[in-house]
């Protein structure tokens, strides 16, 4: 899945969720920075989100076409919480949506060696990822 697609699934899982209450893309809240990305509000707090995209390996940007692969959706576990910390309420988020074209989603924060940038990678059935980056 592509950055843009994927910004659109965050969008439509987002805005159908019971604890959100805003979410737009990173282009409608006025961000000229960053290319891809959406802002999603909880609560009282808002968080921006970077989408940047990586191939799955041997493809070409040229001759990629993103279709779905799909396969066994991540498990769900618990739902996300209005009081969650961004990183882990976009996580359960995104493994609540069940997607089956998502195999897999590791928070930053829980790695081995953590980065104290907060964010998810999502890697996808068909190889894909994109690395989505709160900042």
């Amino acid at each position: 899945m592509r950055p843009a697609r994927f910004a659109d699934f965050v969008v439509d899982i987002v805005k159908n969720g019971p604890t959100a209450s805003r979410v737009q893309t990173l282009a409608e809240a006025g961000d000229t920075t960053h290319p891809c990305g959406v802002v999603i509000t909880v609560g009282s707090a808002e968080t921006r989100w970077q989408f940047v995209g990586q191939l799955p390996e041997g493809a070409k940007h040229d001759t990629f076409t993103d279709e779905p692969v799909t396969g066994t959706p991540v498990p769900a576990g618990a739902a996300p919480q209005a009081g969650d910390d961004p990183e882990a309420w976009f996580a359960a988020a995104l493994a609540h949506a069940e997607s089956p074209e998502i195999a897999a989603i590791e928070r930053w924060s829980t790695r081995q060696n953590p980065s104290s940038q907060k964010g998810v990678t999502v890697t996808f059935h068909n190889g894909a990822r994109v690395f989505a980056r709160a900042f």
